[in-house]
């Protein structure tokens, strides 16, 4: 059985590297076939997640275990988002409505949480490993955080605002962005080449 694990990858894996940079009909026909279960399988899985994040929430509030009310909150809001969408559609205007009014300030809520959390770990860092990384970071946290909106009665730093941070926010944070997005890639096509020559199995014993 592990063999025949190991054969099927390989082979669908060769079959749609091959359709990719070889425009053959009947290979192309079979690439995208072969995409397209996979899709189907992800979103298979997915949905199990789901499943599965609901059930453990529904047992930890029949239990009433330690911040079940957390859990009553994800479940209700899951059911209601899930329900809308099924029954109205993601472009009906109650859907807009609940993205524009709940989702969207919860994300940048969370946001705001992360940017004050990133910045508090800097702080710490800094007390533990005072190095010149750790000062960049803090310092270079700290300088967003302030010029990112204008300060009461000030309006815009002059220069800082309007020359230091966009250079800063557009230049060098797309180039580290970039570069985090190679490696990504770089690791991702290793991983796949692994996966097809049947040196890493994740989806049987090793």
């Amino acid at each position: 059985m592990n063999v025949l694990s190991v054969a099927v990858a390989i082979t669908v894996g060769v079959v749609v590297l091959v359709g990719y940079f070889f425009p053959v009909p009947v290979l192309s026909g079979l690439r995208v076939t072969l995409v397209q279960w996979a899709m189907l399988l992800a979103a298979v899985a997915v949905f199990l997640g789901v499943f599965n994040l609901l059930s453990v929430h529904m047992e930890k509030i029949r239990r009433r275990q330690k911040g079940a009310i957390y859990g009553g909150v994800l479940v209700v809001s899951l059911l209601v988002t899930f329900l809308a969408g099924l029954v109205l559609g993601p472009e009906h205007a109650l859907m807009r409505v609940l993205f524009d009014g709940v989702i969207f300030p919860v994300e940048a809520s969370l946001m705001a949480v992360l940017a004050v959390t990133l910045l508090y770990a800097g702080a710490r860092l800094l007390r533990h490993r005072s190095d010149w990384m750790a000062v960049a970071f803090l310092g270079t946290a700290l300088f967003l955080l302030v010029t990112a909106a204008p300060l009461p009665g000030m309006g815009e730093i002059p220069i800082l605002g309007d020359l230091v941070r966009p250079f800063v926010t557009q230049v060098l944070a797309t180039a580290g962005a970039r570069g985090i997005l190679l490696g990504v890639a770089l690791g991702t096509l290793t991983t796949g080449l692994r996966v097809l020559i049947g040196s890493d199995r994740p989806y049987g014993e090793k």
